[in-house]
């Protein structure tokens, strides 16, 4: 179709006709064993709902999909197809590094990759729509959800985004009708992650110049990508939620960015304007997120329920609905759903393609890439001869993945055990406790793993495991915070791994100081103790299916760990939030300054205990000083920035070499420093290669006292090295 056809199928529609499309119902109304991921016990659909309802939510399945396509498009009016959307957050079957992980690979080209096969895996199981990516800033680990994004530094976030929209969508306007590609759904719109005291649904409070500067980059470039879709985030800003927040939807989203694909609300965020006390009820509900240009209400009844009364009434301009309802039909034509409604639904393909060699193999050299090394006092990687125990609770099971995999069985995935058994490699392990928590998990629904076991059950299993740590060498323990741990809903007050795994630290450390502690997680924690007990600490984070034999190679040294944190992990929870690329403060601390009156704890340092952009590998790294081409940058030209990198080890590894840019002085306070670019190079021992930076006008720009965005004339600083740490510089002024 082209857009006067859409026009005219439009103006044939009724009013109920269009209402319905602007309506998501959840996939429990299709299914049993729908997966609820929100609140579901008002919603009260009529059949009617269900006969003009234009998409479906979180229900997988060719031939289930392609059934429920023909079924309602038979009973349809216009024969309208819906569009089946879902959670694919880092991957479908073939489960990726969460989020977090995937930043920490610094490789954008390979999120690109993975997205790309999580979309043809879910698109053969007829999903053509996905909430993915999350492109939030985060800087507070206390927030679950932090494993959903890429991290909190915006640029990082914003190739990432980009990266992740051209994977799923393929780059150009008309790649959506091409096989395996879906529409990226970018979430959440806007500054979701920055919840006060890091609680999921929390509040937001932030400047409209730290908004625009630091949060909105990330959702920008997703737009710019060529995103077709957007989803609204729970929070107030500005005291407004999202989904009825004008200022955010049109002036800033329609108006300033043009964007003109379509809105959809996260589960319930319409009705939930009547809870955050700014509609009365439903149908003032119904009425302000209509007017904020929110186009599609996911499972509520608050437009199918209210918006017709509302048109009648004179309240609503039909005009308006028809422009949301445009949207959502020029979505469905992109897609080319008018001309092929069950698009890539194949069930063949599905046996053949989900979880095939070639996906697994992606997931393992995901995984891998994504692994940081926070502390190695020669105990990894470990060698074939040497007498070395796994042991831990996270050594001999399958729950690698994210609590996003939602649609993945963690029976597609081996333990850390059975890798080793499989390879044939010859290493004792132990369980040495259950997984832990140290409050209820809700919804868990008593799964052993955090069962509370007898007194003499913990002890014997505490027992086992210092028998092997005793007669073993070296000690590979594996600990950290399960999936049920992070997520959504998932706010944590205390960031350290369970009390049980604790003291199985503590007991193995008695008897063998030879530590390596595998650290499973999906947030930043305060890993003071284990890093102060273990000679080396592996950050392998939620790794997906590919996990355990990726964890393998790395711990085996078949492959040197390149990753880099995208997220501070701070000294403790005190600090938090704490973050590389602060402010400037009128009374800035530095170490060894005595003075009281600074912007310092008395109790802690300011510094985390390990920064954004930290990581180390097997192998040594030399970085020559910075290198400009000129000392002054005009405007529309460039400078580029060089440094010679050479390994100086004994292995073959990559270190991410990341430039950033302080500007010294300008009209508003700005960060100390801001990553500006990175590149991962990969060496042989004894090899060197430059790392070449450009730096234009356009990366020193920002939003002014005068509130225009620009670059300001001043004097720069440009810093190059291997995290956000680094003082190798040089000066450039831009005139």
């Amino acid at each position: 179709m082209d857009r006067n056809d859409l026009i005219r199928l439009l103006e044939d529609m009724s009013l109920e006709e269009k209402i319905g499309q602007l309506v998501q119902i959840p996939g429990s109304f299709f299914e049993d064993d729908f997966i609820i991921t929100g609140p579901a016990n008002y919603i009260n659909y009529t059949g009617e709902d269900l006969a003009l309802a234009g998409s479906v939510l979180s229900i997988l399945g060719a031939g289930k999909l392609r059934a429920i396509q023909k079924r309602f498009m038979d009973n349809h009016p216009h024969h309208i197809p819906l569009i089946f959307m879902a959670d694919i957050i880092n991957g479908y079957r073939t489960v990726f590094p969460i989020p977090l992980g995937q930043g920490a690979m610094f490789n954008p080209q390979l999120s690109r990759e993975c997205a790309a096969i999580a979309a043809e895996e879910s698109a053969a199981s007829g999903v053509q729509l996905v909430f993915s990516p999350m492109a939030d800033l985060v800087r507070d680990a206390r927030w679950g959800r932090v494993m959903e994004s890429t991290g909190e530094d915006p640029y990082l976030n914003s190739v990432y985004t980009k990266a992740l929209v051209e994977g799923y969508q393929g780059e150009g306007s008309d790649n959506l009708r091409a096989k395996g590609r879906v529409s990226a759904c970018v979430k959440h719109f806007a500054a979701y992650g920055a919840a006060t005291a890091g609680r999921d649904y929390n509040t937001v409070e932030l400047s409209d110049r730290t908004f625009r500067d630091e949060y909105l980059p990330s959702y920008k470039a997703a737009v710019d990508a060529g995103c077709d879709s957007l989803m609204t985030s729970f929070n107030v800003l500005n005291r407004i939620p999202s989904s009825g927040n004008n200022y955010v939807m049109r002036t800033i989203l329609r108006e300033e960015w043009g964007y003109d694909g379509v809105v959809i609300s996260d589960w319930a965020a319409i009705n939930e304007l009547v809870t955050h006390r700014i509609a009365g009820d439903e149908k003032e509900a119904a009425y302000l997120a209509i007017n904020a240009g929110v186009d599609i209400d996911m499972c509520t009844r608050c437009y199918c329920g209210h918006l017709k009364e509302l048109v009648e009434e004179g309240r609503v301009d039909e005009r308006l609905i028809d422009e949301s309802v445009l949207r959502v039909l020029t979505l469905k034509n992109k897609l080319g759903l008018f001309e092929n409604p069950y698009r890539d639904m194949d069930e063949e393909k599905e046996k053949t393609f989900i979880l095939c060699d070639d996906n697994r193999a992606a997931s393992r050299r995901a995984a891998a890439e994504s692994f940081v090394l926070l502390k190695n006092d020669g105990i990894l990687p470990v060698g074939n001869g040497e007498k070395v125990a796994f042991i831990g609770p996270f050594t001999d099971t399958r729950e690698l993945n994210g609590s996003w995999s939602i649609f993945a069985g963690s029976e597609d995935n081996m333990t850390i055990e059975e890798v080793l058994r499989a390879e044939n490699l010859d290493y004792v392990t132990a369980k040495g406790c259950r997984f832990g928590a140290d409050y209820p998990l809700m919804g868990m629904g008593g799964a052993d793993q955090f069962d509370e076991l007898s007194p003499e059950a913990e002890e014997e299993l505490l027992t086992q495991a210092e028998e092997a740590a005793r007669g073993a060498e070296k000690v590979i323990l594996t600990l950290g915070e399960s999936n049920h741990m992070t997520g959504e809903a998932s706010s944590r007050g205390f960031i350290e791994i369970p009390r049980i795994q604790q003291r199985l630290l503590r007991r193995v450390a008695a008897v063998n100081d030879n530590i390596a502690v595998v650290l499973f997680t999906g947030r930043p924690l305060d890993i003071r103790e284990i890093s102060d007990t273990a000679k080396s600490v592996l950050v392998v984070w939620q790794p997906g299916t590919e996990g355990a034999g990726a964890i393998v190679d790395v711990v085996t040294g078949k492959i040197s760990p390149s990753g880099k944190l995208p997220m501070s992990f701070p000294y403790c929870v005190g600090q938090v939030p704490v973050y590389y690329n602060e402010l400037s403060t009128g009374r800035p601390y530095s170490a060894g300054n005595d003075n009281k009156f600074l912007s310092k704890y008395i109790d802690i340092p300011n510094a985390p205990a390990y920064p954004f952009g930290f990581g180390m590998s097997y192998s040594a790294f030399d970085i020559s000083e910075v290198r400009l081409d000129k000392s002054v940058l005009s405007k529309g030209d460039t400078i580029k920035a060089e440094v010679t990198v050479k390994n100086t080890g004994s292995v073959k590894a990559a270190e991410v070499v990341q430039m950033y840019i302080r500007d010294e002085y300008a009209s508003v306070a700005r960060p100390v420093r801001e990553l500006k670019g990175f590149t991962k190079i990969e060496l042989e021992p004894g090899e060197e290669r430059a790392a070449v930076f450009d730096i234009n006008e356009d990366m020193l720009r920002f939003t002014g006292a005068d509130d225009v965005y620009r670059a300001e004339e001043g004097m720069f600083t440009v810093y190059i090295g291997n995290d956000s740490t680094t003082e190798n510089e040089a000066k450039f002024e831009l005139v």
